[in-house]
């Protein structure tokens, strides 16, 4: 009878050893894609920056816009 317990406990954590092998390399999938759209969102971040800063020097090129004193704007 103790032999029959430790055989399904054994039959029991083979299961769950593989499952969990499972679960670590799906961890590892979904890290490499949020790297992925992490980077994808900075990249985008980027590009509005240097949208951002080309029309703000548009419109002070065309005046359409009134600089306090110091001439910064925020």
């Amino acid at each position: 009878m103790a032999n029959e317990a430790e055989n399904l406990t054994l039959q029991f954590m083979r299961r769950f050893d593989v499952k969990l092998d499972r679960l670590i390399e799906d961890v590892g999938d979904i890290k490499v894609r949020l790297t992925a759209v992490e980077e994808a969102v900075n990249g985008t971040n980027r590009r509005l920056d240097r949208l951002e800063s080309r029309v703000d020097r548009i419109e002070r090129r065309l005046e359409l816009v009134d600089l306090p004193p110091d001439g910064v704007r925020e």
